[in-house]
């Protein structure tokens, strides 16, 4: 009786930590998931792609999903007692990893599309200068700019003119304009114009004066990814190929491959590889990423 009592309260406290711990980690799976939502909501409406966030936020979890299921084939055994848990670690961890894949792929996008505002920036200042030359008002030359371009210097320029055609100041507009873009060249451009409209100046002159800046900053940034190709290469390239060696071996080598897997130091190995992977990418990152 005392055997069969004592067991129940075990199992029993078992039962409400495992709850417990289930519970916790449900919240904070919400809450990120959530935070998450929010990000991708506004650097999807940044890039005026009106996708649902949502939906990206589903894809996430069903690549960590499908990661999970995938790392836990070869721990699915009952023996030893410690194989499981180390599954659940591993596995765990490149999920988590796998989660965030969506928003990785939009800040991909929103740097491209980044990119290519600052190129049409160039473009659009000689446009603008023109424009103030021929008698043109502020305005009027950001008009010009929002008509005769398509892209996200189209799409940007006309959200700033339709917000001052509802009442919104041409400061306002042109700040929210910045702090939407997030572009280290429309900022100085912004900055110049603002300065401009309060204490005076030649905006003609202004304009082709940071065309030439921005130009000479672009060669510099073009020239310094050249240099730096190599550095990224290698670092993609040294980064993928352990996790391709253990794929290649784990297809053509499975009996020689599964059980260093299955093992404790095996496990711990593909533990420390992960984090040693990541830790690299993130320092070649840092290496390679040259403010200009």
């Amino acid at each position: 009786m005392i055997f069969w009592t004592t067991l129940l309260l075990a199992a029993l406290a078992a039962g409400t930590l495992t709850w417990g711990l289930v519970a916790a980690f449900a919240e904070g799976a919400a809450a990120t998931a959530g935070t998450y939502e929010r990000e991708m909501t506004q650097s999807l409406e940044a890039m005026f792609l009106f996708v649902p966030a949502k939906r990206l936020v589903d894809l996430g979890w069903m690549a960590a999903a499908f990661v999970f299921l995938l790392v836990m084939l070869p721990f699915c055994r009952l023996e030893p007692v410690w194989v499981v848990p180390a599954g659940l670690c591993v596995a765990g961890a490149l999920a988590s990893g796998a989660f965030f894949l969506p928003r990785l792929v939009v800040r991909h996008l929103r740097a491209r599309r980044l990119e290519r505002f600052n190129l049409q920036l160039l473009e659009a200042l000689p446009t603008m200068a023109n424009a103030l030359r021929a008698g043109f008002s502020i305005n009027q030359a950001f008009d010009a700019v929002a008509q005769g371009t398509s892209g996200p210097i189209q799409q940007e320029f006309s959200l700033m003119l339709h917000q001052m055609q509802v009442g919104v100041s041409f400061s306002d507009a042109l700040a929210e304009l910045d702090r939407r873009v997030g572009s280290e060249d429309l900022t100085l451009v912004c900055t110049a114009i603002d300065i401009a409209r309060r204490s005076g100046g030649n905006l003609t002159e202004i304009f082709e004066t940071i065309a030439q800046t921005i130009r000479a900053r672009l060669r510099i940034a073009q020239h310094v990814k050249s240099l730096t190709a190599q550095g990224r290469l290698q670092g993609l390239i040294i980064g993928a190929m352990p996790f391709l060696l253990a794929g290649g071996l784990a297809i053509f080598k499975p009996k020689l491959m599964l059980p260093f897997i299955c093992s404790l130091p095996g496990a711990l190995t593909l533990l420390a590889v992960c984090a040693l992977v990541a830790l690299g990418g993130w320092m070649i990152r840092k290496i390679v990423t040259i403010d200009v």
